[in-house]
């Protein structure tokens, strides 16, 4: 086979616009490929869902891939295991009932599965504003590359039209706090406002990322460490069961809204 340069390039162009064009109008778009972001996508997805999640970055998997202290193996407990075993992900028993896995092989399996599952992941493109019409709901995203930001380039971004959309943006909690900049204290926490991120407290941290796992604004959910940045609670270092348990969580709530 005879290879042609600029007939690569058309290919290329053509197949990504034509996904591109497609994933325009979504059930759930989720912001943040991390471990939380990933889980949501793939049981969306596997619901039988339009999902698309976007990643700034060239590579999804967040806090994942840096392990603790950039050693890429996390821990899980009895529950996260059993979210990965879904993935067919091997860990090993340790003791005191804490499960390792490879850091690598949790990020690649669950985020082939979120592919094979339907789900269509955009790397590079950052979600720098949110589509909130006149009944005061979040019903899309505002997207741009991410080295548009990174250059400060003054390139106008595109939109996207979403039912739901998912916070997955760990400790920032970006579009949260975007939405709060802009409409104020109305949030459905304790104070109308991002309740803020504690200190180190494992055990504290791993039950609250799941029981804050839920709608911040009409149409705005949060899920992993951005459940706590918005809500509240302390943060829980290289332990990941809860970010799993958050990501399938805020699909289940969402699917049950969607339907």
């Amino acid at each position: 086979m005879r290879l042609d340069e600029v007939k690569i390039t058309r290919e290329l162009v053509k197949s990504f616009t034509e996904k591109f064009l497609e994933y325009t109008t979504v059930d759930v778009a989720i912001a943040g490929g991390g471990p939380a972001g990933l889980v949501a996508a793939y049981y969306l997805a596997k619901k039988g869902f339009k999902v698309s999640l976007f990643e700034r970055k060239s590579n999804v998997g967040g806090g994942l891939l840096g392990g603790g202290m950039m050693f890429n193996e996390i821990i899980v407990q009895e529950q996260g295991k059993k979210i990965l075993d879904v993935f067919r992900i091997a860990t090993k028993k340790r003791t005191g009932g804490y499960y390792s896995a490879d850091a690598i092989e949790v990020c690649s399996g669950v985020c082939f599965a979120a592919c094979k599952a339907g789900a269509k992941i955009f790397n590079l493109i950052s979600i720098e504003d949110l589509l909130v019409k006149k009944e005061g709901r979040v019903s899309g995203a505002v997207i741009n590359f991410s080295a548009v930001d990174i250059a400060r380039l003054h390139v106008d971004p595109l939109t996207i039209r979403a039912r739901h959309l998912v916070d997955a943006t760990g400790h920032a909690a970006e579009l949260v706090r975007m939405l709060e900049r802009k409409a104020g204290p109305r949030l459905k926490t304790s104070t109308g406002s991002l309740v803020g991120e504690g200190f180190m407290c494992a055990e504290i941290g791993e039950r609250e990322v799941v029981r804050n796992t839920k709608e911040a604004y009409p149409g705005l959910w949060t899920a992993g460490m951005a459940s706590i940045a918005v809500f509240g609670g302390p943060r829980m270092g290289p332990v990941f069961g809860g970010m799993l348990l958050s990501g399938k969580l805020v699909a289940e709530k969402i699917a049950r809204r969607l339907r």
